[in-house]
């Protein structure tokens, strides 16, 4: 995983923006190492009963499909989720393995860089987001780290709850 306090600040912005997306999708990965399959799905949280680190990693891979696929090139939303079960893919990620969900996440990323290092920053996503503007590839990208980091604060409470391993 490569670190991001010791970023050169002569780095250009696509740089910069990758970095710490890959960064964030390294922590979550880095947050599961070693756990148990029974605890990848255990809930631990009352109000939360789909926060498992199975759920969360599904949660991540089909976040980033939706940005990727669905907005930014317009094609057709074949996400697990429904309108009766909007949060679906946190739902049926414990009844895969977490290294096949860890896997797949980390194949759809690849695929994903690949798509942002041929891509202009400034090109603007098919479909509009909910206020009804088109955002543009860089806004995604931000858009991504904020969710994928945030989700770590998840990952870590629960790795911390079920078997005490704790982080950086």
């Amino acid at each position: 995983m490569t670190r991001i306090d010791d970023t050169p600040s002569a780095w250009d912005e696509r740089t910069q923006l990758t970095t710490f997306l890959d960064y964030a999708r390294g922590t979550a990965r880095a947050k599961c190492e070693g756990v148990s399959p029974e605890n990848a799905r255990k809930a631990l949280l009352p109000g939360s009963p789909l926060m498992t680190l199975s759920g969360l990693i599904n949660h991540l891979r089909w976040v980033e499909y939706y940005w990727f696929q669905v907005v930014f090139l317009g094609e057709e939303d074949e996400g697990p989720w429904t309108d009766e079960d909007p949060d679906r893919e946190m739902r049926i990620a414990v009844d895969f393995p977490l290294p096949q969900l860890l896997d797949e996440y980390a194949e759809q990323s690849a695929r994903y860089r690949d798509l942002v290092a041929a891509t202009d920053l400034a090109q603007k996503a098919h479909r509009p987001v909910r206020s009804g503007l088109h955002v543009d590839l860089r806004w995604i990208l931000l858009h991504l780290t904020e969710e994928t980091s945030r989700h770590n604060g998840h990952l870590d409470i629960l790795r911390e709850l079920l078997d005490g391993t704790t982080g950086d």
